[in-house]
């Protein structure tokens, strides 16, 4: 078998037995992006300097040791351009590692030289918005692959990755892990440094792994975790070695089924699907009862106020004058708005410009504080329910991947497509995806687990035990 087919612990044993070496993995993964990628363009920045040396080097260039990993385009990579996917950052070489790159790198980690698609600043669920164009579904090339890590779902799920690191604000990594049939997990807010991650909104942004399984997505959350004083916002908190909690039984596990995320709007293929997964995990020993998450309808509202006055706020920062993309103007007033005009794309620009509104004088207490308090009673819901419940099951997304094009002309349609997962940043909670089926068009599709904050152990637990015994993880697109 070629080596970019199989996953991370499979590769590592192999390393350790001696029966293949880091040179051969990367060669194998190099010829296998060569190969396809311009088919899926998952990957930006292809240049032949890239694929001739495709590993950004650290000082003590350990890179003998494990597999090497890709990482999403809007987190810092010294000696390696991170653009975000905007032309308005463009050439932007960071001057330092993220800490999830130095963990990455003092655990010998190679980090591929080759930065995956995203969505402009994460804005989007279908990485179409993307400077360097659209990502590709494997499964079905007429289709996106989810967003805004769609590079990094897509590049894993048609191994032109091992493994990848992808950030998620409203579901990021998991709609995109959904549409691509892999493991996307989005830990609880805190337990992954966010310095180094280009921000898009600080209290929603998180760090977390892209797999083919739920065991490497354990062993990359062993690497990433963890304190670290430069992020104000970063937890104190021991963290756990989650390979321990891979374990094949959830005997008395109670499982909470909201009966708002099973309404009108949800595709009846997806809910036959979802429904069948819950039933495997009750025949394996779990139990399941309906409980209700009562101010679930205002997510939508309620996120995309939040979030997009933390992005006004966050993006004002790119003006032309220290770094990336800058035009010309007579006075700096005028170079501004030239340089933002023309580096910022659609929905950079609309979000922008509706955090901006929320945020103005006159609409801040309308608008924005009345969304802050909303957002505390959405997380005292999900607390309720934690009380009597190990872990929550819902649908990843209302929908199995959708055709590019279908729609970007209607951003509100495209909003709710993260419509199950955007609860979750607000509440700061760990939520993984896991593939657990096909529709009859042959596109995968999700199944959302959630648990209490820094309970990322359960995840692993359920989401291990129903990998165990069922083979959704093992299929693979003909791309």
């Amino acid at each position: 078998m070629e080596l970019y087919k199989l996953t991370a612990h499979e590769l590592i044993k192999k390393l350790k037995n001696k029966e293949t070496s880091a040179q051969e993995i990367l060669s194998s993964l190099t010829i296998r992006i060569k190969e396809i990628d311009s088919k899926v363009n998952g990957y930006v920045r292809r240049s032949k300097e890239n694929m001739d040396s495709p590993l950004v080097r650290s000082e003590n260039d350990s890179h003998s040791g494990t597999v090497p990993i890709s990482v999403k385009d809007n987190i810092c990579t010294e000696g390696l351009n991170t653009e975000c996917c905007s032309k308005i950052l463009g050439g932007f070489n960071p001057p330092y590692d993220a800490t999830v790159i130095k963990k990455l790198k003092e655990a010998g980690m190679p980090i591929f030289g080759l930065k995956t698609n995203m969505d402009e600043f994460a804005f989007g669920s279908s990485t179409e918005n993307s400077s360097f164009g659209p990502t590709h579904n494997p499964w079905n090339l007429e289709c996106v692959p989810g967003g805004s890590s769609g590079g990094s779902a897509a590049v894993v799920s048609a191994d032109e990755a091992i493994w990848a690191l992808g950030s998620d604000t409203g579901g990021s990594i998991r709609q995109p892990a959904a549409f691509c049939g892999v493991v996307g997990l989005k830990p609880t807010y805190g337990r992954v440094s966010r310095y180094g991650l280009i921000a898009f909104a600080s209290s929603l942004d998180q760090i977390g792994p892209i797999t083919k399984d739920v065991e490497d997505c354990a062993l990359l959350m062993n690497i990433i975790s963890g304190y670290d004083p430069n992020d104000s916002t970063s937890s104190d908190t021991d963290v756990p070695d989650y390979a321990k909690a891979l374990v094949n039984d959830v005997k008395g596990i109670k499982i909470g089924i909201p009966k708002e995320y099973f309404v009108q709007g949800l595709d009846p293929e997806v809910k036959s699907i979802i429904e069948e997964a819950i039933n495997k995990l009750k025949t394996l020993g779990a139990s399941s009862k309906e409980v209700s998450l009562p101010h679930t309808q205002y997510a939508v509202p309620v996120y995309y106020i939040i979030a997009t006055a933390e992005a006004s706020s966050n993006l004002a920062r790119f003006d032309g004058v220290q770094y990336g993309f800058r035009s010309g103007g007579l006075t700096l007033i005028e170079m501004y708005k030239k340089t933002r005009q023309e580096g910022f794309g659609e929905e950079a620009k609309r979000r922008i410009i509706l955090g901006a509104f929320s945020l103005s004088h006159g609409y801040y207490d309308a608008y924005y504080l009345r969304a802050l308090k909303v957002r505390t009673l959405i997380k005292q819901d999900f607390d309720a329910v934690f009380k009597d419940f190990d872990c929550i099951i819902t649908p990843t997304s209302p929908t199995a991947a959708f055709k590019i094009g279908e729609k970007v002309a209607d951003p509100l349609k495209m909003y709710l497509s993260d419509i199950y997962t955007i609860s979750v940043n607000l509440a700061g909670l760990p939520a993984v995806s896991i593939p657990c089926g096909f529709t009859k068009k042959g596109l995968p599709v999700g199944l959302q687990i959630l648990a209490k904050p820094f309970n990322e152990e359960m995840l692993f637990r359920v989401a291990h035990t129903y990998e165990e015994n069922s083979e959704w993880h093992k299929m693979k697109p003909k791309v």
